[in-house]
């Protein structure tokens, strides 16, 4: 039977086979062909059934690993250094990108139409993530004319808040914890069968991207998008392999382990809806303790992305400035730090690429009109984005436990096979 990692190849060979055929065929965004409309019917139920899972995954994932937390004694320190390698890889993220941006000067290289400068609909804030910590009701959900929303910020602090009241109660909440124990099970089992159809998704959802956006944007805006490409490829090949090293694994292991996310995340441009799988292969592969991984992930899936909230927010602001002619001084590469570092965090409750940029354009004094600019080639951008924000997300669990010795090292080390729920061979590399 052909592994898993063969049919995901197979199905980005394929989506792109039928993403040029389905542009070859015409429509308009208004009135696609009949391919087009189907891929992307295909990549959007795909995309929906992941994100159906994050709510009673991560609900579920918690309270248990609060509840096997008990037997640990360093939670809090654990909780300290991840938030510490979160800020170090964004840093590292986003000093990079300043050297991209002054070098590469990719606002000076393009001939992009200034009447396309238009202000966003939505703009980041400092105020964002003390309102996000607040759900409006028990799960922190919502609803729109588009459906139901959740905030995984709010789910996450619903469940450390039930996880730790369920502890204080003590043996009345046993069964509480079992019964929670045992759906945490049931969820990753319905997960399993989810992803088995992952190269269905991922070939419909590479299709849907050639289909919809070919690289026609690519003339206008070439060196930006060459420049964002870049750095994406010094973090994710040069800056993760660095800093697995020095912990003392190994890189190869890393990659191969983290690949199935990977690719989904390029495929589907959705951090959320790769998160299941992403905190899949943080333990099943990389060996991170399934009680630290299911606080981690679903932290590092609204606060870290060193793609979305690094390094783009740092050259794009460059591009914005230079396009416009404008000279920033030393206080403003700082501040472009700064932002990058913090304010993730601050826009936790509404974390994406363009409320980034506008949080970093405000604070910087830059026109946010720039952000227009930029829009033809995003979803471009955000494929290599999104595949970058997963990987770290996976990298700061697997380094800080690494570092606190609780990192299976046979499972990390093991030869890869098979789908990414599936235990690993006991032979190792």
């Amino acid at each position: 039977m052909t592994s898993f990692g063969n049919q995901i190849m197979a199905a980005l060979v394929l989506g792109l086979i039928v993403g040029f055929i389905a542009r070859r065929m015409g429509g308009t965004e208004e009135d696609p062909n009949w391919l087009t409309a189907t891929v992307d019917r295909i990549g959007d139920i795909y995309v929906s059934l992941l994100i159906a899972a994050v709510v009673p995954l991560v609900f579920t994932a918690v309270i248990t690993s609060i509840a096997n937390l008990r037997h640990v004694t360093n939670a809090a320190r654990l909780a300290g250094q991840t938030l510490l390698w979160f800020a170090v890889t964004a840093f590292i993220s986003v000093l990079l990108g300043i050297a991209i941006g002054v070098i590469g000067r990719p606002g000076e290289h393009t001939d992009v139409a200034e009447n396309t400068a238009a202000a966003p609909d939505s703009e980041g804030s400092w105020t964002a993530f003390l309102d996000s910590l607040v759900p409006s009701n028990f799960m922190g959900l919502s609803g729109d004319a588009d459906g139901v929303t959740f905030n995984v910020l709010q789910i996450l602090v619903i469940s450390i808040a039930v996880g730790i009241a369920a502890m204080k109660v003590g043996a009345k909440a046993e069964p509480f914890l079992q019964v929670t124990a045992a759906l945490l099970e049931i969820i990753q089992k319905v997960l399993w069968w989810i992803i088995r159809l992952a190269p269905i998704g991922t070939l419909a959802l590479i299709a849907r991207a050639v289909a919809n956006y070919g690289w026609d944007a690519l003339s206008s805006l070439g060196v930006f998008v060459l420049c964002m490409y870049i750095g994406l490829l010094l973090v994710f090949g040069i800056v993760y392999p660095a800093l697995i090293r020095f912990h003392g694994l190994s890189p190869v292991q890393y990659f191969t382990g983290v690949w199935p996310a990977v690719q989904l995340g390029f495929v589907s441009r959705s951090s959320m809806g790769t998160m299941p799988l992403t905190q899949q292969v943080t333990e099943q592969r990389l060996g991170v303790p399934r009680s630290y991984a299911s606080f981690a992930v679903p932290l590092g899936a609204v606060t870290k992305m060193d793609g979305c909230a690094a390094l783009y927010p740092a050259i794009a602001a460059l591009f914005v400035a230079q396009f416009f002619g404008i000279d920033l001084t030393i206080t403003q590469y700082l501040l472009i730090v700064f932002v990058s570092v913090i304010g993730s965090a601050a826009t936790a409750g509404t974390t994406g690429a363009t409320v980034m940029l506008t949080l970093t354009l405000s604070t910087l004094g830059l026109p946010l009109e720039g952000v227009g600019l930029l829009l033809a080639v995003e979803p471009i951008v955000d494929m290599g984005r999104t595949a970058v924000n997963v990987a770290g997300q996976a990298l700061v669990p697997t380094i800080v436990s690494a570092r606190e010795g609780i990192l299976d090292t046979e499972r990390y080390r093991a030869r890869r096979s098979g789908t990414p729920f599936e235990q690993p061979a006991a032979e190792t590399v």
